[in-house]
């Protein structure tokens, strides 16, 4: 949090790192950044799966890489967030995670939507890019 007077911003990421609450990485600062230049005063980074890893493949061999209060815990930091952003990239087809996940979140929004139909990861984005929200699979088949 840089700006305890401004509205937090959670971004929901899908982070094959080992970053954490102490030592940040390249997309942790890029959501950082993002945050920053949408007017937030911090932002809260949650993954769509629980287990951190260093490689999409580690997760993917990982005998549950949800864990049983991922859920639980994304949802009470959204209900915290004055937005929530999609940014997991196309990892999160994984298990159908992302089609699962999606109707449980009200007013999700993304900064862009890749060919696949999932929402982009933040690192190589441009930084001029704002969030729009997004259309649940359920209703539009894919998003817009």
């Amino acid at each position: 949090m840089w700006n305890e007077h401004k509205p937090i911003a959670m971004i929901i990421g899908l982070n094959p790192s080992t970053a954490d609450q102490t030592r940040n990485d390249p997309t942790i600062t890029r959501c950082i950044n993002f945050a920053s230049s949408w007017g937030y005063g911090g932002v809260c980074v949650t993954n769509l799966f629980g287990f951190r890893a260093t490689a999409p493949t580690e997760l993917k061999a990982h005998h549950d890489p949800i864990g049983k209060e991922n859920d639980a815990w994304v949802h009470e930091m959204a209900m915290g967030a004055a937005i929530t952003v999609a940014a997991w990239g196309n990892h999160g087809k994984f298990l159908n995670r992302s089609l699962e996940f999606l109707p449980t979140l009200d007013q999700l929004h993304c900064i862009k939507m890749n060919k696949s139909g999932e929402p982009a990861h933040p690192l190589y984005l441009k930084a001029e890019l704002k969030p729009f929200p997004m259309i649940p699979r359920q209703q539009a088949n894919q998003f817009f």
